[in-house]
Parts: C-alpha cells; structure tokens; sequence
C-alpha cells in the first residue's frame, strides 16, 4: 500500500523503522533476525538505506523485496541520484516496480567517500526534486523526501532551505521525513514555517533512540542536529556506564515521541540502527500510552 495512503486514511498515528543494508553476511543474518523480532510490532512501513555513492544498492532492493513479500510489511527503498544515469535509475525503479514496491524515498544523496563537493554523475540527475519528478512521471508510486529542522547542511539558511523543499513536493513527494532531532521545539517551529511557505504534505518527525554516546556525537556532527546541552551532560555523566546510557536514551526518546504524538505530529519514523530492543521498548511504552487519544479528548473537551 502507498504510504501517502497509509497517512491519508491512518485513524491512529503511523509508526515506521528504518534500516541499512550490512556490510557482512553476519550483519545481514542479525538484521534479518531484528526485521522478524520488530514485525511483531505491526509497523505501518520499513524503510531500508542506499548506501554512498550507490555501494549497497543491491541488497537494499533484496532486502525491500523480501520485507515486503516474505515478512508482509510495506516497504520503502530509499534511492539516490549518486553514481547511476537517468537510464539506471529507471532500471532500479523498474525491478522495484516490478516487486510490488510502491514506495520510494527520493534523495540526492552525498559525494561518494573520500570527496566533500557534490558532482552528478554524468547523464545522471542532480538534484533529490529531478529524481521525485521522474518517479512521479513514469511510476504509480508514493514518494518521500527528506527534510532538516535544523537546515540543510548545505543550505545558506531556513528560507532557502524551505524554498527547494517546496520544490521537492512540487515535483511529486508526498509525505517528508526529518533528518533526526532531540529538542521537539525545533520540529515544530520548522511544520510551523513550511506550512507558512505552503508546503502541507505529512511531515514525519524522524527519532534515533540514543544508546551510545560516542556515536551519537558522531552522527550528530555529520548531518548538523544539535544535541540540547541538558541533555549532552546527562549523557557524558553517564559514558562510562553504557547501561545507564541506553536507559536514559529510551527515556528520553520515549518522552519526546509522546510529547510529538499529543501535539499533533502524524506518526514516528524510527532510526533503528538496526537494532530493536530500543524501538520495541519506545513502541510498546507509546502505545500503552496512547497520548495522540489524550489529544482528541482534549480536543472534544475544550472544542
């Protein structure tokens, strides 16, 4: 089913993982094992990543393939402009068309490793907006795009930022996910803003549960989320004691998806980093919760 379809006819929010393909045959048996574990969660989509410069590219379609046909969950791939002509993006898109898949998550992507500007490649496309534009030309499929609460790390500013997200919906997307953020103010202060610059698709809120304190610095730094500073010394005091860390992190992400939920945020897009017990623990605590219902009465009480 298409996800914009999902978000259009969902009565509860809508709760999705993401994952990236391994690089090992152990890595992939484990992700496999994590897939099966987190099915049980009944999640409303599963996305997997395309990897720099198009390096994962053929396990990310196995693996959509098979979380769609053999585990019997909607599946999202991700595909990005990097290192493929126009021609061989329409040849992913075919095979995927041909799965069953009728979810892309539509990206420019980075430069591949070792290189810090962007070049496209040749007879190949250069922006994430040409990419939607040609999924959407040629294939019934729903398509996302990304987007930056905290700004692009290459765009001069939020209104410029803005003004390409727009083209982005312009050329076919139709829900948007956040790159991952810890201070809810700043996701809603962006919904805010690109409402206000008339882009009203689903904006996803995009959370990583945090459960090592050197690796979030390191994602943190690479795609410019900012870490709020209470929270970055509760978790320094705690690096030494990797225990006390998780504990914290599921805590923390439990408290900010409820806080997204009541106010109004249409559904969670989880970074798994391919592990589950984070996410089933956050998942299972939201929906014994319920706060997007304590909305609604809210809503009833006060309307």
């Amino acid at each position: 089913m298409r996800i914009d379809h999902i978000l259009a006819t969902a009565d509860e929010p809508v709760f999705s993982f993401e994952f990236f393909p391994p690089k090992t045959a152990e890595g992939e048996q484990n992700l496999r094992a994590t897939l099966g574990a987190l099915r049980e969660l009944e999640p409303d989509f599963v996305s997997v990543t395309y990897g720099a410069a198009g390096s994962t590219r053929a396990l990310t379609l196995e693996l959509t393939k098979w979380i769609k046909q053999e585990l019997g969950v909607e599946a999202m791939a991700h595909l990005s402009c990097v290192g493929a002509t126009r021609d061989e993006l329409c040849v992913i898109l075919d095979s995927l068309a041909d799965a069953g898949i009728e979810n892309v998550l539509a990206l420019r992507g980075d430069p591949p490793r070792g290189e810090t500007a962007w070049r496209p490649h040749p007879g190949g496309l250069s922006y994430s907006s040409e990419l939607a534009a040609l999924i959407d030309e040629r294939y019934q499929m729903s398509i996302g795009a990304a987007c930056f609460p905290e700004v692009h790390p290459e765009a001069p500013d939020m209104a410029s930022d803005l003004r390409f997200l727009k083209r982005k919906v312009e050329a076919g997307a139709t829900f948007l996910i956040t790159q991952l953020f810890f201070d809810n103010d700043v996701y809603f202060q962006f919904v805010e803003d690109a409402r206000a610059a008339g882009i009203d698709v689903p904006i996803i809120p995009g959370i990583m549960p945090i459960t090592d304190v050197a690796q979030i610095k390191t994602i943190t730094g690479m795609c410019g989320a900012c870490i709020p500073e209470t929270l970055l010394r509760q978790l320094e005091a705690r690096a030494p004691f990797p225990n006390e860390v998780l504990q914290l992190g599921v805590s923390y992400a439990t408290l900010q998806c409820a806080e997204l939920l009541a106010r109004g945020a249409p559904g969670i897009h989880f970074y798994t980093l391919n592990r589950s017990p984070a996410t089933r623990a956050i998942l299972a605590a939201l929906r014994l919760l319920r706060p997007w219902v304590r909305r609604q009465v809210v809503r009833s009480t006060t309307g």
